[in-house]
């Protein structure tokens, strides 16, 4: 995980991601899951080049299992972007750098 990506759980969850004053990238991935490690540098990288625009935060599946059941997580990696408390965008399964750039653009 890079500087600039944070671990969160379910009990820090509401104060760090649904009450955030920028945008947030939630990435749901578990430590066995091949797509979510491929996925992993792209995930830190956003967190750097949107640095001071989006908050990109980590959560894993297994140590907490409320978060993801809340908003319907069934496969991983899912990706949650979420505003102002809401969810505003997802992104299911492994995504190319362009397709996770696109997605983030929209919302900063």
């Amino acid at each position: 995980m890079g500087q600039d990506t944070k671990q969160v759980t379910d009990a820090d969850f509401e104060t760090e991601v649904l009450k955030a004053t920028q945008p947030t990238l939630v990435d749901f991935w578990a430590e066995w899951c091949a797509p979510c490690r491929a996925l992993s540098p792209l995930v830190d990288e956003m967190a750097i080049k949107y640095k001071g625009q989006l908050q990109v935060v980590k959560m894993d599946i297994d140590a907490n299992p409320a978060t993801p059941g809340r908003y319907g997580v069934r496969a991983i990696p899912t990706l949650l972007v979420i505003k102002g408390g809401e969810v505003v965008d997802q992104l299911v399964g492994l995504a190319s750098k362009s397709k996770l750039d696109e997605l983030l653009k929209k919302h900063v």
